[in-house]
């Protein structure tokens, strides 16, 4: 059997509608992931439910559905193979109260897309999840302006938004010459799998293509065991599934772990007793992998979504408080200290209190402006203390970036982001 290609995770973001469902679904189909007679089923479906041209959203988001009764392990994402990788895509929702799933899928992507609508370009939420990928780690981007069948393939228009994105990258910290921006049409099939023949004077990559140019994830296998639960499933037969993604380190079959916080903040001991991916089982499992696993000695009681899973000799802190630095995204007026949001710290959600403003910093150049600032607005960056009100594991980002990175949110809408630097621990 010839040796599985490299999984890279890409994640496809962007506003709700700009046809990011329709991309992936097209893809899909054009490289034979799934069957015309599925295809035409899909498309009587949209028919019925008059949403014509709906069909290849649909192919995602019957996964989704089926994701929400929980029948199989790994129906949230899709497999396509290229020249280079096996890519995991992940259809990131884009509408506001489906965030907390797009924070998921964000940290858990090597790559992303940024789909942009061609009839509409920016929109309010377009900003809102390139800071989130961008403090997620996420570094190689890609662009595709969508929906150019509806602007009638329209070169100026595509070198408007073009310009538009270009402007909005450099506030967040991308270097835009880095960035490919793709004129394609999901609905259509324009430069997606196949090169497109209605915009001649376009001369990139088409989406498939794209996937190769992304350079090849650093997998973390060195760092400490480190596995976010994003949900337990019971199965028949098995017993407790629980499901994530390793962020870093390698998980074999026989070792030894404890899963953290647990229900008591003190943790629960356990050792892996299989481990299965796309539904085939292994031995061991490495940094990147998105897995379900059975744990001997480990009940439905014993985890939740949240709870990380990490080697037994190396286990990750409960924190009791900690230093960040954050970017204020979004808030309705200022940040000030006694706020008490809702963190979001890889597949966690636990309230924590601002308790001191330490220092504003200026992004550009790391320098400090302001020492003990009595607020922070909408594009600070900031050094803050904050007090988890509930049990939460973080790890700084100098120890391990990928356990570090977190998203604030409050009143359905992302506030900040930012990352841990420094770590008061709990108490035993």
């Amino acid at each position: 059997m010839a040796k599985e290609k490299p999984n890279m995770n890409v994640v496809f973001i962007g506003h709700v509608d700009a046809g990011k469902s329709t991309i992936v679904g097209r893809l899909l189909f054009d490289s034979g992931a799934v069957s015309e007679q599925e295809m035409a089923k899909l498309k009587a479906e949209a028919e019925k439910h008059g949403k014509v041209g709906f069909e290849f959203a649909y192919i995602m988001d019957k996964i989704k559905e089926e994701r929400e009764r929980g029948v199989t392990i790994d129906l949230a994402y899709k497999k396509i193979l290229t020249q280079k990788w096996q890519i995991t895509i992940i259809d990131a929702p884009g509408h506001r109260d489906f965030v907390k799933n797009m924070i998921t899928g964000a940290s858990q992507a090597d790559a992303a897309f940024l789909v942009v609508a061609g009839t509409t370009g920016i929109e309010p939420q377009t900003k809102e999840h390139l800071w989130l990928i961008r403090t997620m780690g996420v570094q190689n981007l890609c662009v595709a302006v969508n929906k150019m069948d509806a602007i009638n393939y329209d070169e100026s228009k595509f070198n408007k938004i073009k310009e538009d994105v270009t402007a909005l990258l450099k506030t967040v910290g991308y270097k835009p010459e880095k960035i490919n921006f793709i004129a394609c049409s999901g609905l259509k099939g324009d430069n997606v799998l196949k090169k497109s023949e209605n915009m001649p004077w376009y001369k990139g990559p088409t989406i498939m293509e794209q996937f190769d140019l992304f350079p090849r994830p650093e997998l973390p296998t060195n760092l400490p065991l480190r596995m976010p639960v994003q949900d337990v499933y019971e199965i028949t037969g098995i017993g407790t599934v629980p499901v994530g993604k390793i962020e870093t380190g390698v998980m074999k079959v026989g070792q030894k772990v404890k899963i953290l916080p647990g229900r008591t903040g003190k943790g629960v001991e356990g050792e892996i007793k299989s481990i299965e991916m796309h539904h085939e089982s292994l031995k061991e499992a490495v940094a990147g992998d998105n897995i379900g696993i059975n744990i001997r000695g480990v009940g439905k009681k014993d985890i939740a979504r949240g709870d990380v899973i990490c080697d037994a000799d190396k286990p990750i802190s409960v924190v009791d408080e900690f230093i960040a630095q954050i970017a204020v995204i979004n808030h309705p007026t200022v940040l000030a200290k006694g706020y008490t949001p809702v963190f979001h710290v890889h597949t966690a959600q636990v309230p924590c209190q601002f308790t001191e403003l330490i220092e504003q910093i200026d992004p550009r150049t790391g320098e400090v402006v302001k020492k003990n600032p009595d607020f922070l607005k909408n594009g600070d960056v900031a050094k803050v203390r904050i007090k988890p009100q509930g049990r939460l594991c973080l790890e700084t980002q100098k120890d391990n970036p990928f356990m570090s990175r977190f998203a604030v949110r409050d009143a359905g809408q992302t506030v900040a982001a930012g990352m841990c630097v420094e770590i008061v621990k709990k108490k035993e």
